[in-house]
């Protein structure tokens, strides 16, 4: 798992990567180390009246590229915990043997391809010209509106 802290230009100004601890989908463990590791790498925000940065978070694994329960209890996890630590919840990204797609961050539908085949989406639909990782991310996390 990866976590990452975007700030208000939506730049990375943090990240942290770590083991899941839980062996069971439970979203309350993963709250706690999400929670966790954002009290390392980066200082509360509970203080300001709306959040100004936002995590985002990155769960590489094997198996299908579809959701699943797991994925499920991470998202959770990961709204919990941008809550208690004062941040905007981002999106929740996965990567698999068969590429990565962005769950949540109200960007649902968008599946870009990290897979073998250049040019080539998940769902076999033409992508369009490759983007940059930070376009890409930038994309999938959203915009602060102030």
């Amino acid at each position: 798992m990866v976590v990452g802290v975007l700030g208000p230009g939506e730049r990375l100004v943090a990240s942290a990567s770590f083991a899941p601890g839980a062996t069971r989908p439970n979203g309350w463990e993963y709250r706690n180390d999400l929670l966790d590791q954002l009290r390392r790498i980066v200082p509360h925000d509970l203080r300001r009246r709306v959040p100004v940065r936002t995590a985002v978070l990155l769960c590489c694994r094997f198996g299908e590229p579809e959701w699943t329960q797991l994925d499920g209890a991470w998202m959770w996890a990961l709204r919990d915990a941008c809550t208690l630590h004062g941040l905007r919840c981002g999106a929740y990204l996965t990567l698999t043997p068969s590429g990565w797609q962005v769950l949540g961050g109200d960007e649902s539908g968008k599946r870009p391809s990290a897979g073998p085949v250049a040019g080539r989406r998940n769902d076999g639909t033409e992508a369009p010209p490759a983007d940059t990782a930070d376009q890409v991310m930038r994309a999938s996390v959203p915009r602060a509106t102030a």
